[in-house]
């Protein structure tokens, strides 16, 4: 195993989940299972430690859900924090007792969601001195799939000990994704949903990493993304391109490089809306990002937990829009699709942002009626008023943005100079 991190000495290596799925405990044991075999836990100069930040409403979880490590596979985690809603709150009183920022500030940082619950794991780890910080989700799975005459073949990926590789030389290492990455279900095209009209319902939802070429093209796939075989047969990293003012990630199968706090920026969100890795890709221009040569497997409906028990189908699934809860899936997705859209189109093209959320609007309003006759399912008539309704908000949304990253630098800042004190 090659990492180029643990040339200079010891490094603290952080393992982040921000989850609250019921599985969770089994997907951290299939991933300690791969460090394992990957010799990553029998090196002794690397320290691998875990940040659970967990919420317990999301599946009417309870603590032990994510607390209760198998004592077989805890003893290769060095330490372990998990971090509660109680535990940030603490942090909240702490850091506006000391006078480092107001609980108004700290709302932008720690609020509800997943941004929140990102930006607790990154503060926990930049505190106990981790050097590095990867994000794994609770859906994914240390594998790569690929399609070869009409049979899928599975390969097992090295994912932290790739991260470890590069990260070094990078200010985040980005890795790729395979399986059901997309929430769009199979589309049969009629009378009712044309090809031309689903089209302009994902190009007004989209944005420049969710295109329609790509849609289409999983779309064709039955709903599936399948690994690269050019990417996992050549061991390669590459910059990640700049994009319309981003440099795209996703926030898993990431990693932070922590060994200068200052370097980094905080998750965000607009309320109730998600998008924190699409945001946090808009600050990066001036970062070193790198696309690694690494797969996890997204199984983005729960259908194939089997994996984890080493059970690995010959064929994929396709995704069927004839499931309501696939079908209410995809309606959530693009509910939070469209509640971000507004900022980032603020963010990213300010001189067009009015001419475009109006042809967004026509596009809304010339696709949902067929969107939602085609699902059965009237709720999708309400992408266009929750459009509206962030529309409204941008300008605010925007300030918060602005003011979250000056009050994520007085935290880093206070928490450097507390580790000279």
């Amino acid at each position: 195993m090659e990492v180029i991190a643990i040339e200079t000495g010891y490094v603290k290596v952080g393992i982040g989940f921000a989850t609250g799925r019921k599985n969770f405990l089994k997907v951290l044991k299939t991933n300690i299972l791969s460090w394992q075999e990957s010799g990553l836990v029998q090196n002794r100069r690397i320290g691998l430690n875990l940040f659970v930040a967990y919420d317990l409403a999301y599946q009417k979880t309870k603590p032990t859900d994510f607390t209760r490590i198998p004592k077989n596979i805890a003893p290769h985690i060095a330490d372990k924090f998990f971090i509660d809603s109680s535990q940030i709150l603490e942090e909240i009183d702490f850091l506006t007792s000391a006078g480092v920022i107001t609980l108004d500030e700290a709302k932008l940082i720690f609020n509800e969601g997943y941004a929140s619950k990102r930006n607790a794991v990154v503060y926990f780890a930049v505190k106990q001195n981790m050097d590095y910080l990867v994000f794994l989700d609770d859906d994914e799975y240390p594998l790569a799939v690929t399609n070869a005459h009409n049979k899928v073949i599975w390969s097992g990926q090295h994912v932290l000990s790739t991260h470890l590789k590069y990260i070094p030389r990078a200010d985040i290492t980005h890795g790729l994704h395979c399986g059901y990455i997309s929430p769009i279900p199979k589309i049969e095209f009629n009378e009712t949903l044309n090809e031309e009209t689903f089209r302009e319902f994902i190009e007004a939802i989209s944005n420049d990493i969710i295109k329609w070429n790509n849609i289409k093209s999983i779309l064709d796939a039955d709903g599936v993304t399948y690994a690269d075989t050019n990417i996992l047969r050549y061991d390669e990293a590459e910059e990640v391109e700049e994009i319309n003012h981003a440099k795209f990630i996703s926030g898993a199968n990431l990693c932070l490089n922590l060994t200068d706090p200052m370097r980094l920026f905080p998750f965000f969100n607009p309320p109730g809306a998600r998008g924190e890795d699409t945001f946090l890709s808009t600050c990066l221009s001036d970062r070193t990002v790198l696309r690694i040569p690494v797969y996890t497997f997204h199984d983005g409906f729960s259908t194939y937990n089997h994996l984890l028990d080493g059970v690995l189908p010959t064929k994929l699934k396709p995704v069927q829009a004839s499931d309501s809860k696939i079908v209410a899936r995809f309606y959530k997705a693009c509910v939070g699709w469209v509640r971000y859209k507004p900022l980032l189109l603020y963010i990213t093209d300010r001189d067009n942002y009015q001419s475009k959320i109006k042809e967004i609007s026509n596009q809304l309003e010339a696709s949902l009626p067929a969107i939602s006759k085609y699902f059965n399912y009237p709720n999708f008539l309400n992408v266009a008023a929750e459009l509206q309704k962030y529309h409204k908000t941008v300008e605010q949304n925007y300030q918060d943005f602005v003011k979250a990253e000056t009050v994520w630098l007085k935290i880093m800042r206070y928490l450097l100079d507390s580790r000279e004190r």
